[in-house]
């Protein structure tokens, strides 16, 4: 219960549900693929996410008739998690699992660069590939977030199992991170091992260039775990499994 105060006479206010709370970042997960999805059915050619990545849809010129969709998914994503994350650490101020608002301070800047990456104009900010930046610090905080929220609530509990637990835990942070730290690794080796190579795009596909040297690949690689890991956060799964744990 959270103490205000108004008109002079201290009350306690309720918090807002948790099931209010997983509702408006499940909201956010499906406005973000729903929106890459109908962007990727509106393209005036294939749209190969191998090889294409999220700033394609994004972009007026080369997505003229869906653009609109992946900016409003995107941005929506951004301002329900956004919300979600504001919330969820106001909460956690009043409650035993303090130990967690840094992990959701990551998440609020995280949605906070995303909402920036899908809704403002490029042409307004005279930086190159300010899209990418945003992109980069909006994985960067919500993987963050995920890895102390984990930290704080199930990986904490597998921990205390023993040898295999920690083995599970080390798994969960690896498969976290790992997509990140590919797609880092596969640009910075494009960018001095093979500086012939254009930014990835279809072109890639039809010299044999490989998959793994993809950014856009780890790039949609990276938004499909981060949803997973959500999701697992904010479901009632997450719930039954932390009760399994302490059976």
């Amino acid at each position: 219960m959270e103490l205000t105060v108004k008109n002079g006479i201290a009350r306690r206010s309720r918090p807002l549900p948790e099931w209010a709370l997983a509702t408006t970042g499940l909201l956010g997960i499906c406005a973000f693929w729903s929106g890459v999805v109908m962007a990727a059915r509106r393209y005036p050619v294939e749209f190969d996410w191998r090889y294409m990545t999220v700033s394609s849809l994004l972009s007026i010129e080369r997505n003229p008739g869906g653009y609109g969709w992946s900016s409003a998914g995107i941005a929506a994503c951004g301002c329900l998690g956004f919300v979600w994350a504001t919330l969820a650490a106001q909460r956690a101020r009043y409650s035993t699992e303090s130990a967690g608002t840094g992990g959701l301070r990551a998440f609020q800047m995280g949605y906070f660069c995303t909402t920036l990456a899908a809704a403002l104009p490029e042409r307004l900010v005279p930086l190159p590939k300010v899209h990418e930046i945003l992109a980069i610090v909006a994985f960067a905080g919500l993987t963050f977030g995920i890895l102390r929220t984990f930290q704080t609530g199930i990986v904490r509990r597998i921990r205390m199992s023993g040898g295999a637990g920690r083995l599970w835990a080390a798994a969960i942070v690896c498969a976290v991170v790992s997509p990140v730290l590919l797609a880092a690794s596969a640009q910075a080796y494009v960018y001095f091992a093979r500086p012939e190579l254009p930014w990835v795009n279809l072109s890639w596909r039809a010299r044999g260039v490989p998959l793994y040297l993809s950014f856009a690949f780890w790039e949609w690689v990276t938004c499909g775990v981060l949803a997973v890991y959500m999701a697992v956060l904010l479901l009632p799964a997450r719930e039954a499994f932390d009760r399994a744990r302490s059976r």
